[in-house]
């Protein structure tokens, strides 16, 4: 591929007089002027036109200056700073004016030199440094150039004789006959490189870029070395006999005699090859390289960026194009780098994807910011609904025909199917994919429809999307899917849609066999909505399929529905519907714990009437109104908000015995419910088990209050001897005995009582012990109490000879005084004393 333009700038036509003498040795270059040294000892000005691509060079001679009668022009340097031009011939450095060619008088020439170079980094407004290597000397001298003088300000000694020489701020980088090495004049350090085995017209070492040398190493390997010893880039082959180096970065161009090679110095790989004839050396400028050869000068003008790039892309090398762009991102705006980088990337993402490379392509793809309609668009069928939308992706020239593809290789067309789902469910949630959501959710919606899979339908419409309402309807009736027809409807708001559309198949007026619980699905959409026209609407036909499932709609809300109903208005509904109603209030007492007395009343009601009509009916399910009557029980027993009255009256006439005997035992009347129990239910396990639930909680006396009325019950009749015998027996700890035995008939004999006297008597006993144990223990912790109070207390008194009484001021004699809370001693005559008054 082509990197540069070659451009013929200069040439020296024949003047057919004889022999042509004239031969071009060397060029130096600043801006528009170039100055051609001749090996006949002429300095020739010209000035050379920058034109763009499209228009031919224009040359105008300026100026010439003849050195001499004989000598080639060594070398020539510009100093634009000082107007000079450094004239290397005859073994000596001249001073030229720039401009007019002239000598300047007060810089005289530096005479037995063999090499030298300006330091770039050393030229300042008024100067300029100059390092200068004499013949056959291994000593460098360094000099100040100004405007009308010069001076030597350093000498620095090198460990051979150099061949060649480049100058970068304090470092020189000096090629011997058989080495490389880097020395700073300044700190005196040399920094050995390597070695080499060259030829003396094959040893290059030119500077390049700032701060960096380019070198021809061993083996024609083209090095690139920092001023600190070290490279910043990999070395690049060069060919055999490479005369010349220079670097237009990214590229290296190496000069053979017939020819420049170009290599990049990103991929050391060679790019383009000009043809030259007799060539001499490359001169590098910031826009341009020249050749200079015998006869003609050429340059080689770098190709544009971007048509580099747009090369590379059309050959399919858009990994090298990525590369190139990155490394030059500097030369660009910042707004073209941006737009041609995610271009490359989109651009290498197209080309993987039709090798089929998907999870790359999808990579790039994104990092691209690419549009995701250009990949929508190029699947058949598929709907790009945006108007404006127009595709704008790269052609590259792998590219396939999707819908050939579909119809001829199905299996390969399923894999670019599952990119697209793959690739546009992972692209929604990015900024790019904000911007077409509705293309997105439409396509994805198509491409699970035709695929039939139903799972991820389902799930995409039944989320927040962005589907296309009227293509959508269409297509799903088509297909004959009417629950996923709903669950569109319900994810776009229009939530009666949705459930009228399911009610169709629960009624199966349409036929759908994506879904089984359709019924259940409306009833949970319901208890979630907030919109209780539409709940109104549709809750009596939910209600009248099934009352179980229907109540959940009020029971199964939302914790943040701020439109639930109230308990009024669900009961204006629920009063045809017993069973619901039932469920509902059993909701509300036992999961709501509502302390109000109309619901715990309307429950048990509820129970009562669905208990007497079960037992009214000869073909009840006697499991069932067990289950029921055990429900009903245990609300009576543990709920203390319901009317008991009310409920008692209401079963007062029934066989409901064992509530009857609750709702009294919750108005006090204890006697008459276990008269209930026991002559009406009769039975002696229900009474007894209502006396333990009723005294649970409650004192001893009151505990022994109701199985005393119990025991007097079962004597009032003699059917109930023995049920009052069974009774005193296993509760004896529940009975007064001195009670019992005030009302036991004075008929029974002692060995009918024996054994509850027995038990008696032995609990009396033991109870009066564990008192007498409760109070020994209680005394010892008092005495514990006590001694720690103590060993908190307890201070020793010294009371020596110079202890006196602090009311009387005379000496403690006696061993018996007083010590006051705040540490003070008296005598206990004056305390008392004291306290008297």
């Amino acid at each position: 591929m082509q990197v540069f333009t070659p451009a013929l700038v200069f040439q020296r036509t024949p003047s057919g007089k004889g022999r042509d003498k004239f031969s071009i040795q060397c060029l130096e270059c600043f801006g528009k002027n170039l100055y051609i040294g001749t090996k006949e000892g002429a300095v020739e000005y010209l000035t050379v036109n920058n034109p763009s691509s499209q228009q031919s060079l224009t040359v105008r001679e300026v100026g010439k200056r003849q050195m001499g009668r004989s000598g080639a022009i060594i070398k020539l340097t510009a100093i634009p700073v000082l107007n000079h031009l450094l004239v290397l011939w005859d073994g000596s450095i001249t001073v030229l004016n720039m401009f007019s060619l002239e000598a300047l008088p007060a810089l005289k020439k530096i005479p037995n030199v063999l090499l030298f170079a300006v330091s770039e980094s050393g030229i300042q407004r008024d100067s300029a440094e100059l390092i200068v290597a004499s013949s056959r000397r291994k000593t460098v001298s360094v000099y100040k150039v100004h405007v009308d003088r010069w001076e030597c300000v350093k000498q620095v000694v090198l460990p051979q004789e150099p061949v060649l020489l480049a100058a970068l701020g304090t470092c020189l980088c000096v090629a011997t006959c058989d080495r490389y090495f880097l020395h700073d004049h300044q700190s005196q350090n040399t920094t050995d490189l390597f070695l080499h085995n060259l030829g003396k017209q094959n040893i290059i070492a030119n500077k390049c870029g700032k701060g960096e040398f380019v070198l021809n190493g061993p083996g024609c390997l083209g090095m690139f070395v920092m001023k600190n010893g070290t490279s910043q880039h990999p070395p690049v082959q060069l060919p055999d006999g490479v005369m010349d180096a220079a670097v237009h970065f990214p590229y290296v161009l190496a000069l053979q005699n017939q020819s420049v090679h170009i290599y990049s110095i990103l991929d050391q790989q060679l790019k383009q090859t000009v043809p030259v004839h007799n060539a001499r050396s490359l001169v590098p400028t910031e826009e341009s390289v020249f050749i200079v050869t015998d006869k003609e000068i050429q340059r080689l003008s770098p190709v544009p960026l971007e048509d580099q790039i747009h090369e590379l892309v059309n050959r399919q090398r858009v990994e090298e194009a990525l590369t190139l762009l990155e490394r030059l991102q500097h030369l660009l705006p910042r707004d073209s780098y941006k737009d041609l980088h995610k271009n490359l990337i989109c651009t290498s993402g197209m080309i993987k994807f039709y090798r089929e490379a998907f999870v790359e392509a999808k990579e790039l793809f994104i990092k691209g910011d690419l549009d995701p309609r250009e990949i929508i668009s190029l699947y058949p069928a598929m709907p790009v609904l945006s108007e404006d939308f127009t595709p704008q992706t790269t052609a590259v020239s792998n590219a396939k025909d999707l819908w050939t593809l579909s119809r001829n290789d199905w299996p390969t067309f399923q894999q670019y199917l599952s990119f697209l789902d793959d690739f546009l469910r992972e692209v929604k949630p990015t900024a790019q994919g904000q911007t077409c959501l509705q293309d997105i959710d439409s396509a994805l919606f198509k491409l699970y429809l035709e695929q039939g899979e139903n799972e991820k339908l389902d799930q995409l419409v039944s989320t927040q999307n962005n589907c296309n309402l009227q293509m959508c309807v269409a297509d799903l009736e088509q297909h004959k899917r009417f629950f996923t027809l709903g669950l569109l409807y319900q994810s776009q708001g229009q939530h009666f849609n949705a459930i009228q559309t399911w009610i169709k198949i629960v009624e199966d007026e349409s036929e759908d066999p994506s879904n089984t619980s359709v019924f259940q699905h409306i009833v949970k959409t319901l208890s979630n909505l907030e919109h209780k026209q539409i709940i109104w609407k549709f809750v009596d036909w939910v209600l009248r399929r099934d009352q179980e499932a229907g109540i959940l709609i009020f029971t199964k809300t939302n914790a943040g529905n701020h439109n639930t109903f109230v308990p009024e208005e669900v009961f204006t509904i629920l009063n045809s519907y017993p069973v619901a109603l039932t469920l509902y209030l059993e909701y509300l007492v036992n999961e709501s714990h509502s302390k109000e007395e109309k619901h715990h009343t309307m429950l048990i009601t509820s129970y009562v009437k669905r208990i007497l009509r079960s037992l009214a009916d000869d073909h009840n399910n006697e499991s069932s109104t067990e289950e029921m009557r055990h429900k009903l029980q245990q609300l009576l027993w543990q709920s203390s908000f319901y009317n008991a009255d009310q409920i008692y009256d209401q079963i007062a006439s029934s066989s409901l015995h064992v509530e009857q005997a609750i709702s009294l035992g919750k108005n006090g009347k204890h006697k008459k419910a276990l008269q209930v129990l026991v002559n009406e239910e009769k039975d002696q396990q229900a009474a007894e088990c209502y006396c333990w639930r009723t005294s649970a909680g409650r004192d001893k006396k009151f505990t022994q209050t109701i199985f005393l009325t119990l025991l007097q019950i079962y004597l009032e009749s003699s059917h109930h001897v023995i049920a009052a015998v069974d009774l005193l027996n296993k509760n004896p700890e529940s009975f007064d005995l001195s009670s019992v035995l005030m009302v036991l008939p004075e008929s029974w004999s002692l060995k009918v009582v024996l054994r509850f006297l027995c038990e008696s008597l032995r609990g009396t006993v033991h109870d009066k012990r564990m008192r007498g144990l409760e109070m020994s223990l209680a005394k010892v912790e008092t005495l514990r109490h006590r001694h720690a109070l103590m060993a908190a207390t307890h201070e020793k008194i010294q009371v020596d000879r110079g202890c006196v009484c602090h009311s009387c001021q005379k000496r403690l004699t006696g061993a018996e005084f007083l010590r006051r809370p705040t540490g003070e001693l008296t005598h206990i005559t004056c305390h008392n004393g004291e306290s008297s008054h």
